[in-house]
């Protein structure tokens, strides 16, 4: 039998200078150590309080899509430029209100599910969501676009408003860590843009902040939605579109994912995938062979995500002190010191992080607020010529409470009177050479509802309403019923409404999109896509 030596002081020396620690790691100094007589020189040390990492001298390193695991460091993890995150179940808990909103659109029908049932099609988007439902449980007759559009008036009315807090703890820091450490940040979810928005809204995640008329920080460089595509998860279309619209090679872009079918989409578009367990156990994401698997977004470390794991980030969120009193788990600066000292130093950084990250809060607030109030104060002094219509007798009626406006008819006037000074009112405007002339819409744009309209030729002598408006905005489907109403209540005089389309995204410019909305919202007026033209 071979007889086991205990390793001499200088092989310590070698074993903690060892790849254990980043190569630009100091070797630490000698220091007494209670180690088992009979383990090998050539064995490495376990890490406790974390994952082990499982690497030995004769043995090559696990790869970085084994699941469950974490890459050795000094292993090939790759560049990374970008990071792409799913929506539901991630950033935002929204799978739960999801499936219940489901539940009530079946129960309308009379037909009656569980949450559970809307579990094995989760991050497929909202089509195959409940049209899966449906033919599991037999309903007949089944129309996935009425469904899909009760889904998300219920959705949004009951389950998402604004700054609800269904936001996930730690998504808006690892967001801005990723755009701080010059990452290049997407959502790529396979919802309808229209929840997109209502679920980053009621996550206190909005998409951007306006300050004078431009952006300011960005949260998102691009935002991709299920609206434009055909295959969704887990087909890889949505995540390669990210990557295009982002201008990064797949190969360096690393996406977030909670379902299955979002795992499964990432590995076909050969990115690395970190899965969290927010709504699928372990064992089921395994399946996928994401590269890391995390708990939840807030476990997630900006290391995990450059580098394939980090020390640091687990030693933090350690909760046995054994373990935190290790070899394994102390960081090199505790090797140097006391126990004692070196375990106050590195249970002590979290908290004094959190206070940092607390005190930016406060100063993005303080600013954030008075970057608003000069905003405001910016567009009132811009648009100073609009105050020549607001003359001091209506702005004193609108103070004081007074109803003397002059288009306001008064007792025992006549309403061809009324009309009469309206006419007039208009015809010294016009007289007065004040007025603005709305110029011509640009030749070859693409016109929906209708042939192409001009304003010298179609639409002259009538009242013009111009809606500006994006298909994946919720605010502007809101808008939709007023303008039904104004159009049904004028549609014997001479005024018409023409939806221009302003698309924010280059995917949202997409026709046959466009076309999409505008048959399932069931827009009757005339529509134009604008592009970049207007």
């Amino acid at each position: 039998m071979a007889r086991h030596l205990a390793p001499s002081s200088g092989s310590l020396h070698r074993l903690l200078a060892s790849r254990h620690y980043p190569p630009t790691s100091q070797a630490p100094p000698p220091r007494p150590l209670l180690l088992p007589k009979t383990r090998s020189a050539a064995m490495r040390l376990p890490r406790r309080g974390r994952r082990d990492v499982v690497t030995a001298t004769a043995a090559s390193a696990p790869s970085p899509s084994s699941p469950g695991t974490e890459v050795a460091e000094g292993a090939a993890w790759g560049k990374v430029s970008a990071v792409l995150f799913d929506m539901d179940g991630e950033l935002c808990n929204s799978e739960e209100p999801s499936r219940q909103a489901g539940v009530d659109v079946f129960a309308e029908m009379g037909v009656e599910v569980t949450v559970d049932d809307f579990v094995p099609f989760m991050g497929t988007g909202e089509a195959n969501f409940l049209g899966g439902v449906a033919r599991a449980k037999g309903v007949k007759d089944f129309n996935p676009e009425s469904a899909k559009k009760r889904f998300f008036e219920i959705y949004l009315d009951k389950y998402a408003k604004p700054n609800s807090g269904i936001g996930f703890p730690g998504a808006l820091e690892l967001i801005m860590e990723c755009k701080n450490s010059g990452l290049k940040v997407a959502v790529a979810s396979s919802a309808d843009r229209i929840k997109v928005d209502a679920n980053l809204a009621a996550a206190g995640l909005p998409v951007s902040v306006y300050v004078f008329g431009s952006k300011l920080n960005p949260k998102f460089d691009a935002i991709v939605s299920a609206d434009a595509f055909e295959n969704l998860k887990p087909a890889p279309d949505i995540f390669l579109a990210a990557s295009k619209n982002l201008g990064v090679d797949t190969n360096e872009c690393i996406v977030i994912e909670d379902a299955l079918a979002g795992v499964q989409a990432a590995k076909a578009a050969e990115m690395r995938c970190i899965a969290v367990t927010t709504t699928l156990e372990e064992v089921a994401l395994q399946q996928g062979s994401p590269s890391l698997i995390r708990k939840n977004i807030g476990d997630i470390s900006i290391n995990d995500i450059l580098y394939g794991g980090s020390n640091a980030h687990h030693n933090e969120g350690a909760e046995n002190t054994e373990n935190s009193s290790s070899v394994g788990n102390a960081l090199p600066e505790s090797l140097n010191g006391a126990t004692g000292a070196g375990l106050s130093d590195t249970k002590g950084s979290p908290i004094s992080k959190n206070e940092g990250l607390l005190g930016s809060r406060r100063e993005i607030l303080r600013y954030g607020s008075l970057g608003i109030a000069l905003s405001c104060l910016f567009v009132a002094v811009r648009n100073w010529k609009a105050m020549q219509f607001a003359s001091p007798k209506g702005l004193l009626n609108f103070f004081m409470g007074g109803n003397s406006s002059v288009f306001t008819r008064k007792e025992g006037e006549s309403l061809s009177s009324r009309v009469q000074q309206i006419k007039k009112y208009l015809a010294e405007f016009e007289s007065g050479g004040s007025a603005t002339y709305v110029p011509e819409f640009p030749r070859k744009l693409d016109w929906l509802n209708t042939a192409p309209l001009q304003f010298g030729r179609d639409l002259k002598g009538r009242v013009v309403l111009l809606d500006f408006w994006t298909y994946c905005c919720i605010n502007c489907m809101h808008v939709l019923p007023d303008l039904e109403f104004v159009e049904k209540k004028y549609k014997e005089k001479p005024f018409t409404v023409v939806g221009v389309h302003s698309a924010k995204f280059d995917n949202e410019k997409d026709l046959e999109a466009i076309r999409n909305a505008v048959l399932r919202y069931n827009i009757t007026h005339p529509a134009v896509e604008a592009g970049e033209t207007l």
